[in-house]
């Protein structure tokens, strides 16, 4: 029973370590998807995240202050995308693809600039690492630790689906922001700015994005390497999918995905099983979950239609 208990504790830590960052950034997509702009850019959004969250962490010793810094670093890619995409109705697919381009391009190259041609940035230290809950309270190894003296940030992820299910369906401009993606003509009659609310979405989504990004470098892994995202963003994308673009839908399939994470890492600590096998289950899972539901997924019926003003 105790190995039982122990066993489901780390299954719940592994969760609640892979599940953040997948959810910013499934997230910040539903904002953007829903608002009628398709962004695909969400992988290169994370990859600057997590790399400018690192430096300044690094630097500044406040694990706060570079988790900021990344979602910032997201936006401005996601200010980018905007401009191309809603500005001058650029293909979205290609803007979103070249953000994934430049973001991982741009880290490995600042990256190297900083720290002595290296690819890799230090280690950061405890104290320059986002902070955890009730650390200390828990003995380590047991249940409560595992589950409850974990980041802070991993349960405010959780908080923030239910800010942003009330922003979509409780608040005036979450009403706007979902009629411009499926009617953009319509809501700019009744004097929607539309433009408006597609670059705040879009920027938003960026923001999230780079948020979800720098979880990862600066709460599971410590450093920045060129493949810390390895996919994520893709990931977080497929969950709004499998989510049907709803908030709350994107919430389950991100514990899905932080659950095959979660399984990954318990079945590879004990060498069971070989390693390449088991990277392989979100994969996998993801996969099959877009081919089971993709077909019965509504997608906005704006979604990546650039939108023309009526003169």
């Amino acid at each position: 029973m105790d190995v039982l208990i122990r066993n489901l504790g780390l299954l719940i830590n592994a969760i609640l370590i892979a599940t953040p960052p997948l959810l910013l950034a499934a997230l910040g997509s539903c904002f953007s998807e829903r608002s009628g702009v398709v962004n695909i850019g969400i992988e290169g959004m994370m990859t600057i995240g997590a790399f400018i969250g690192a430096c300044v962490a690094y630097f500044s010793g406040n694990g706060w202050l570079g988790f900021f810094a990344g979602g910032l670093s997201g936006a401005v890619l996601g200010v980018i995308h905007a401009i191309a995409c809603i500005q001058f109705g650029a293909d979205q697919t290609i803007s979103g693809t070249a953000i994934n381009f430049i973001g991982p391009g741009l880290a490995v190259f600042l990256c190297k600039a900083i720290f002595d041609n290296s690819s890799d940035s230090p280690a950061l230290d405890t104290a320059a690492k986002l902070p955890k809950m009730f650390d200390g309270v828990f003995k380590s190894g047991s249940f409560g630790y595992n589950v409850f003296s974990t980041y802070s940030v991993a349960y405010l992820s959780f908080l923030l689906v239910l800010v942003v299910w009330f922003v979509f369906y409780k608040t005036k401009f979450g009403m706007h922001l979902r009629a411009v993606g499926e009617h953009p003509q319509a809501c700019a009659t009744l004097g929607v700015n539309v433009y408006l609310t597609r670059y705040i979405c879009v920027i938003l989504s960026g923001f999230l994005a780079g948020l979800g990004g720098a979880f990862v470098t600066l709460a599971t892994v410590s450093q920045f390497r060129p493949a810390v995202i390895v996919g994520q963003g893709f990931i977080a994308i497929a969950a709004v999918i499998f989510g049907k673009f709803k908030p709350q839908g994107a919430f389950k399939a991100c514990l899905l995905f932080g659950l095959c994470n979660g399984i990954k890492a318990l079945l590879g600590a004990g060498n069971a099983v070989s390693p390449n096998l088991v990277s392989m289950i979100p994969y996998v899972v993801t996969i099959l979950a877009l081919v089971f539901v993709v077909g019965s997924t509504r997608v906005p019926a704006a979604n990546g239609k650039p939108f023309l003003k009526a003169r």
